[in-house]
């Protein structure tokens, strides 16, 4: 199975182009979110929640990830993992992943565990300005995870920007490829899925186009 990495701040088009490089590439593919691994805190209070640091890597159930992968190698369906941002707490499905020729694992501390990033194949860093980021978190925020302004504002001066600085900007020294403009970026998506195809990908392995 080919690993396919996805990384850079949030608010980058991370999402966007997994699922434009999944369109293109000839195999089946399955993508993994990594904001579907958060930790889950049942019982902590709702308020208690909402004031956890999402951004910082320990918020994620890393192991969970890396065990996943390993079962998807394998040959192994997973169980679909999910996360509600509007309570705050993990709701995974009760769907089974099965197992492809690709996976796509995105997030912004999708470079973080050394087990993970060893598995991957191709590491692609998502690089936009931070004002970008920012308002497309704003819309991203408020249309979809049920925030107002205030909300978005608190958590990115008190988490988001400073774990940014700390951590994330500084996986770019592990990337393969430096994306700019994200999924938005139709000439580097097609590039991408070329050399996926018809390099990366074995031979006997090609298929027919999906589109």
């Amino acid at each position: 199975m080919l690993i396919i990495g996805i990384c850079g701040a949030s608010g980058s088009g991370k999402s966007t182009l997994a699922r434009e490089l999944a369109r293109r590439i000839h195999q089946p593919c399955v993508l993994l979110r990594q904001d579907a691994y958060y930790h889950d805190h049942p019982e902590l209070t709702f308020e208690e929640r909402r004031a956890l640091n999402f951004d910082e890597p320990a918020s994620f159930d890393h192991d969970a990830l890396y065990q996943d992968l390993l079962a998807l190698q394998s040959g192994e369906p997973i169980q679909e993992k999910d996360y509600d941002f509007a309570l705050h707490r993990r709701c995974d499905t009760q769907t089974w992943l099965q197992p492809a020729d690709v996976a796509i694992v995105e997030g912004i501390h999708a470079f973080y565990d050394p087990r993970v990033r060893a598995m991957m194949d191709l590491k692609l860093f998502v690089q936009v300005d931070p004002d970008i980021c920012l308002l497309r978190r704003i819309r991203r925020d408020i249309r979809d995870r049920g925030r107002d302004v205030d909300d978005i504002s608190r958590q990115y001066l008190g988490t988001v920007k400073p774990m940014y600085e700390r951590h994330i900007r500084n996986y770019v020294n592990f990337a393969d490829v430096i994306v700019a403009h994200g999924g938005k970026n139709q000439k580097i998506v097609e590039i991408l899925g070329h050399y996926i195809n018809t390099r990366l990908i074995p031979a006997g392995n090609a298929g027919n186009p999906s589109e």
